[in-house]
């Protein structure tokens, strides 16, 4: 598949594709001989999986050495498991900071509500 056929089949732009290979989330894509990238199947299950992650909220550094890991094979099971438990617990802790957001956010609303219940009974017709 070409880069603009991939790009349109996973919904990610071509440039997010060229970034992805630079920095070492996808390999090395093969090239026709007129330097068109050309997505093998396997290729392109990478591209799924990568943009999988990304979507967990896996964060790119976290997921280029994990990549990296992945190709050097088996014995790096642990490593990237660590990866992910490191990731896990980052998003952990964003869920926890952002229900903290929320709580106050609520208390705020139900004081405006009721402030504006107060005002509103004041007032006379």
């Amino acid at each position: 598949m070409t880069i603009s056929e991939v790009a349109k089949e996973y919904a990610i732009t071509a440039d997010t594709l060229r970034y992805y290979e630079r920095i070492g989330l996808l390999p090395a894509i093969h090239r026709s001989g007129s330097g068109i990238r050309d997505y093998s199947e396997a290729d392109c299950k990478t591209v799924s999986f990568v943009k999988c992650m990304r979507s967990a909220g896996v964060q790119i550094e976290a997921l280029t050495e994990y990549m990296t890991l992945l190709r050097r094979g088996d014995d790096t099971w642990e490593a990237r498991k660590q990866i992910l438990v490191e990731q896990r617990d980052q998003l952990n802790r964003k869920v926890e900071e952002m229900q903290r957001t929320l709580e106050i956010l609520n208390k705020k609303i139900d004081g405006y509500e009721g402030k504006m219940r107060r005002i509103e009974q004041e007032m006379s017709c």
